[in-house]
């Protein structure tokens, strides 16, 4: 039913305006539509909906991925040029150079938004 329709990730924040900032000046989102106090992001094929929430950051699990490819580095340093820090977790069977985590054949970063809202970068194509 659902499985050759698009998803979009949505992510709860507290302050619009700073959500704003971020996901526009630094991740480089660019808004799509924008409804009651929401703000629908296009990413690639995909969405990103930030909407006002009294619960926004109590989510402790990543809300939303994007798969870099072959950019993976450009971008994890071109964000880190622009402030971002990047989380660092242990996880059982993963290692880990610098931030970046080694998830077998597959490298990862993750990074919050201004609310907490856990996000991650990784080096594969979906």
């Amino acid at each position: 039913m659902l499985g050759d329709k698009n998803v979009a990730a949505a992510l709860a924040v507290s302050d619009m305006q700073r959500a704003r900032a971020f996901y526009e000046g630094t991740l480089g989102l660019t808004a799509t539509h924008e409804d009651e106090g929401s703000v629908l992001y296009g990413s690639g094929a995909s969405a990103v909906l930030v909407y006002p929430s009294q619960y926004a950051g109590t989510n402790q699990a990543t809300a939303a991925t994007w798969a870099l490819g072959d950019d993976f580095d450009a971008i994890v340093e071109g964000l880190r040029g622009k402030g971002v820090t990047y989380e660092r977790y242990d996880l059982p069977g993963v290692s880990r150079e610098g931030d970046v985590h080694l998830l077998g054949d597959m490298r990862g970063v993750w990074l919050k938004d201004p609310d907490g809202n856990i996000l991650s970068l990784i080096d594969a194509q979906l």
